[in-house]
C-alpha cells in the first residue's frame, strides 16, 4: 500500500496534508487531543473512517501526555481531550463511534494506573487502524468481483485511501482488483468546490498507476 493517511511514528501521529495536495506532499506531526483536533477541524485529515481513526489516535496521545500526572489530574484532562475532540467536527458519525470505543476501553481499566491506562490507549488506536484497513480490504475484494476485466468506472468525490486509514472504501475496490489482475481505469469528476475528485481521488490512482482521466462535474 503505497498511502499511509495517518501513521504512528516516535510516540506521534503524522497524518498527511490534504489541503495542499496534488502541489505538495507534507505529514504534520501530532502529540495531543488539543492538536488532533485543530487537524480535524482544519481540513488536513478528512473522510469519516479517517477522522475516526484519528480521534482515536487523539485520546492516545492526551493518555500519553498526562501519564506522568496523579489519577486525579490525569482524569480531568482526559476529560477535556474528550471534549475538544468531540468538537472538531460534529457531523463525523465516526468520530463519536472511536471516542466511544476508547472512552470503554479507559472506563474498563480506570483503577489501573496512568501509565498502563495510556498503553492501553495507545493499543486500542492501533488496532482501529488496523481494523480499518482490514474491513476496507473485505469490501474491496467483494467489490473487485463486480468488476470485469478492462472496467471504466466514473467517481465522485474521494472515497479513497487519504479518506480511510488506508486502503479505501470506493477506491478500495479498484486496487484490489488490480491487485487480482484485472485492469481497470477510472474516470474521475472534479467534485466541486473544493475538488476532492481533482485534487485527491486522481492524485491516488496516479500514486497506484490506475489509469485516470480527469473530466468536469
Amino acid at each position: 500500500m503505497k498511502i499511509e493517511t495517518l501513521r504512528w511514528a516516535h510516540n506521534k501521529l503524522e497524518m498527511i496534508d490534504q489541503r495542499i495536495l496534488p502541489a505538495a506532499f507534507e505529514y504534520i506531526s501530532y502529540d495531543s487531543a488539543v492538536s488532533v483536533a485543530e487537524g480535524i477541524r482544519s481540513m488536513v485529515v478528512r473522510g469519516a473512517p479517517a477522522i475516526g481513526v484519528a480521534a482515536a489516535y487523539g485520546v492516545a496521545l492526551e493518555a500519553l501526555r498526562l501519564q506522568g500526572k496523579a489519577t486525579p489530574e490525569f482524569n480531568a484532562g482526559m476529560e477535556s481531550g474528550f471534549i475538544v475532540l468531540s468538537q472538531s467536527r460534529p457531523t463525523a458519525v465516526n468520530l463519536f463511534w472511536a471516542l466511544q470505543r476508547m472512552r470503554k476501553v479507559w472506563e474498563n481499566i480506570a483503577t489501573q494506573s496512568p501509565q498502563q491506562i495510556a498503553t492501553h490507549l495507545r493499543d486500542e488506536a492501533h488496532e482501529i487502524l488496523a481494523e480499518d484497513i482490514r474491513i476496507n480490504r473485505a469490501m474491496g475484494a467483494y467489490g473487485a468481483d463486480l468488476l470485469q476485466d478492462g472496467a471504466r468506472v466514473l467517481t465522485h468525490c474521494n472515497a479513497g485511501a487519504l479518506a480511510t486509514a488506508g486502503w479505501g472504501t470506493a477506491l478500495g475496490v479498484f486496487r484490489s482488483a488490480v491487485e487480482a489482475g484485472k485492469n481497470i481505469s477510472v474516470i474521475a469528476d472534479e467534485t466541486r468546490p473544493f475538488l476532492q475528485g481533482a485534487r485527491l481521488t486522481a492524485w491516488e490512482m496516479v500514486q497506484e498507476k490506475i489509469p485516470v482521466t480527469l473530466i468536469t462535474d
